[in-house]
């Protein structure tokens, strides 16, 4: 898993019912884009996560600038 600074991790529920976490990396510790990430919640919370077989990386689209 590589991500990078602006990317989202979803890590999907695991049970019926249970709404996945979006977090927002913030912060890259891990060579080359691999974990762990220093990551942001929406009311601000941060920590370091290194994400397992549940959580998906959704990448910053990159918009070509004029």
């Amino acid at each position: 898993m590589r991500a990078s600074k602006g990317d989202k991790l979803v890590q999907h529920g695991r049970v019926v019912g249970q709404h996945d976490h979006v977090v927002e990396v913030v912060e890259v510790l891990g060579p080359e884009g691999n974990p762990p990430y220093r990551v942001r919640a929406e009311n601000g919370h941060e920590t370091i996560m290194s994400p397992g077989p549940d959580c998906q990386v959704k990448h910053e689209e990159k918009h070509p600038q004029r």
